[in-house]
């Protein structure tokens, strides 16, 4: 009878002191509000890590794609030219980081009649006057080299497109 009566008092206790939170919280131990936020805390801090691992194999495979496409443009002996190559101070203010190049001119007059045969087949053009002179007419930028290597060769097929076309990489 004893062991009954002390089994209600302690049942009575736990229902009107809010239950183990109560007993919990006197001990110094965490309550059920205490895990439940580590345990959003915990959750949290996993979909960040997974959005990292995500973003990494998204650049891991654009930098695996850009070594195979360079590993093609070299085995197809294509010509890729950066712009410190070109005896410039770096980068041009272009929007892209690659483009086809389809000519170099002295004359800008000549630079604008090779981007007229290229619009006329529906390659927009761009005129590019370089530091030495030369108005260059680029078609096809891309931000991928991959894109840009299969630009140059379906532009291979193309009438208006010299043979010597190559790559600007604007780096």
């Amino acid at each position: 009878m004893r062991k009954a009566i002390v089994i209600m008092a302690l049942a009575a206790s736990v229902c009107l002191l809010g239950g183990c939170d109560f007993f919990r919280q006197l001990a110094g131990r965490p309550t059920s509000q205490d895990i439940e936020a580590k345990r959003l805390q915990i959750e949290r801090e996993a979909e960040e890590h997974q959005r990292q691992l995500d973003s990494l194999q998204i650049v891991q495979k654009q930098v695996s794609d850009s070594l195979a496409t360079l590993d093609s443009l070299r085995n197809d002996n294509e010509t890729l030219i950066s712009t410190k190559q070109l005896g410039t101070s770096g980068k041009y203010n272009l929007p892209y980081r690659y483009y086809v190049m389809i000519g170099s001119f002295g004359y800008p007059e000549n630079a604008q009649r090779q981007a007229a045969k290229a619009e006329k087949a529906g390659y927009p053009a761009t005129m590019i006057p370089f530091k030495n002179g030369f108005t260059s007419v680029a078609i096809c930028p891309s931000n991928s080299l991959s894109e840009v290597y299969a630009s140059l060769k379906k532009l291979r097929s193309e009438a208006f497109c010299p043979l010597d076309a190559w790559i600007l990489n604007n780096e």
